[in-house]
C-alpha cells in the first residue's frame, strides 16, 4: 500500500481535465505596470527585466492574431496537437480599462484553439469591474488567473519594490473565487535576498492557508540590467546552490495541500541575460535531481486520492 504523498503537476492536471497535454502560446498585450509607470514607482521590481517577465512572449504587434501564428510556430516541432492555452504574459495584464481588456481579451477566447485563457497580472490591479469582465469570460471557456506574490513577507516586498502589502493578495485570491475563477495560480520566487529557508516555507504555507489553487515555484535569476544585478555584483546577497534550490522545492511540496496544482518547478532565464546561478541552464538537469529527491522522500506525481 502506498504511504506516501503525492503532487499534481501541470501535466497530470491537464490530462486528467482537457484529455491531452495544452502548450501555452505567450502573447504580448501592450500594457506596462504600475511599478514602471510611476504610478507606484519606476523601473519595476528589483529583479523585473526590461521585458517585465515576458522574455519569452511573442513581442508586441499590431495584432494578436500575428502573435497567435507566431507562438504556435515555435511550439510546433514539440506538439502537434489542435489547442492551446492563451497566455498574457508580458507586464501587468489588467492593466488597463475593463472595456479595452474584453476587446482584447474576447477574440482570442472564443478562437476554437484556445481551450483556456491564462492572464499574468498583479492583485492590486484588479478592480471589480475587471473582476466581473473575467468572471464573465470564464463563463465561455476556462479563465486563470496568474497573480505574482512572490513573496509574503512584507519586509522583503518592500525590499523588492513589489509596490502592495501582502493583504492585497488575499483579497484578490477571495475575490476571484467569489466570481467563480477557480484557477487562480500564484508566483513564489525561492531564493530572494536575506530570505531564510523558514522565510520560504511560510511563503508556502500562506499561499496555501489564502485557497491558491495553483502555484508556479521560481529561482531567483539575476540578470543583467536589473536592480539586482547591481546588488550582486556589489556582494549584497549570494545566489542559491543548485542543492540548496532543490532542497527547498521538496521541502515546498511536502508543505502544500495535495491538491495545489504545481505549474512549475523552477523556470527559464533568458541565456543572453542570466548573470547567476549559471547552474540552472541546464533545467533538464535540475528538474530530474529534483524528481529524484522527491521520490527519495516518497513523493511522487499523481492524483491526490489515487492509490497504488
Amino acid at each position: 500500500m502506498w504511504n506516501g504523498r503525492r503532487y499534481v503537476s501541470l501535466d497530470y492536471y491537464l490530462k486528467e481535465n482537457f484529455g491531452e497535454k495544452l502548450y501555452k502560446l505567450s502573447l504580448d498585450g501592450g500594457m506596462t505596470c504600475p511599478n514602471r509607470d510611476g504610478t507606484l514607482s519606476y523601473g519595476g521590481c528589483i529583479f523585473c527585466s526590461g521585458e517585465g517577465s515576458g522574455d519569452f512572449a511573442a513581442k508586441q504587434t499590431p495584432s494578436i492574431e500575428c502573435q497567435l501564428e507566431f507562438a504556435k510556430s515555435l511550439v510546433s516541432e514539440k506538439y502537434s496537437g489542435g489547442r492551446y492555452i492563451a497566455y498574457f504574459q508580458s507586464y501587468t495584464n489588467t492593466y488597463a480599462p475593463a472595456e479595452k481588456l474584453r476587446k482584447l481579451f474576447t477574440p482570442v477566447i472564443l478562437q476554437n484553439e484556445i481551450a483556456v485563457l491564462d492572464i499574468a497580472t498583479r492583485p492590486d490591479c484588479l478592480e471589480d469591474d475587471k473582476i466581473y469582465l473575467l468572471s464573465e469570460l470564464n463563463r465561455i471557456k476556462p479563465v486563470w488567473v496568474e497573480l505574482g506574490l512572490q513573496t509574503s513577507n512584507d519586509k522583503t516586498a518592500v525590499f523588492i519594490n513589489r509596490g502592495y502589502k501582502t493583504e492585497v493578495y488575499a483579497n484578490a485570491v477571495k475575490k476571484l473565487h467569489d466570481a467563480g475563477i477557480k484557477n487562480v495560480i500564484t508566483h513564489m520566487i525561492i531564493g530572494l535576498p536575506h530570505e531564510t529557508q523558514k522565510d520560504m516555507i511560510s511563503t508556502a504555507r500562506y499561499i496555501a492557508k489564502c485557497g491558491s489553487d495553483g502555484i508556479k515555484l521560481q529561482l531567483l535569476h539575476i540578470l543583467e540590467g536589473t536592480k539586482l544585478a547591481e546588488m550582486y555584483y556589489n556582494g549584497d546577497f549570494s545566489a542559491l546552490s543548485e542543492d540548496e534550490y532543490i532542497f527547498i522545492v521538496c521541502d515546498i511540496i511536502s508543505v502544500l495541500p495535495e491538491n495545489i496544482v504545481i505549474h512549475r518547478l523552477t523556470g527559464d532565464g533568458d541565456k543572453e541575460k542570466l548573470i547567476a546561478p549559471k547552474w540552472s541552464c541546464d533545467k533538464r538537469h535540475v528538474l530530474n535531481k529534483i524528481s529524484h529527491e522527491l521520490k527519495i522522500r516518497g513523493i511522487i506525481q499523481g492524483a491526490a486520492d489515487a492509490t497504488l
